[in-house]
């Protein structure tokens, strides 16, 4: 009986360090929208996107999840310490499912699928437009 008892303890203990591991800060690396997924670019195409990519790099999204269960949506630009257009929300891991929640209703506004999850890669998609994702790299 005691056995059982520590190994649900480790289970739990296990399940809730990795929906903790989703604390932090990260950083939006890659998106693909319907419209992307639905046409492949050329080779000319490809090579023109990564001249263009440089000027890319002047601003960042950044997401971050609190280990409280709120978070703060921005956009970072080089030299700044603050983000502009920071939104607020809380939010819910609930097994691939991650509920954004308004801060204030606790109403959820969006619900998004997580396809691939690492210590560093965070790839998900809305739970209405599986065809748009988002790729995230841990950066704290």
């Amino acid at each position: 009986m005691r056995y059982h008892i520590i190994v649900l303890c480790f289970l739990a203990a296990a399940y809730t360090g990795h929906a903790q591991s989703l604390v932090g800060s990260w950083q939006v690396v890659a998106e693909q929208t319907c419209f992307d997924s639905q046409f492949q670019e050329s080779e000319t195409e490809k090579e023109l996107r990564k001249d263009m990519g440089s000027t890319q790099n002047a601003v960042a999204r950044v997401i971050t999840f609190n280990k409280n269960g709120t978070g703060e949506e921005g956009i970072f630009s080089v030299g700044m310490r603050k983000g502009a257009d920071m939104t607020s929300f809380r939010y819910r891991v609930n097994g691939k499912e991650i509920q954004l929640l308004d801060k204030k209703s606790g109403m959820m506004t969006q619900q998004l699928i997580v396809d691939e999850f690492s210590q560093t890669t965070l790839r998900i998609h809305m739970a209405s437009k599986d065809c748009e994702t988002k790729t995230f790299s841990r950066i704290k």
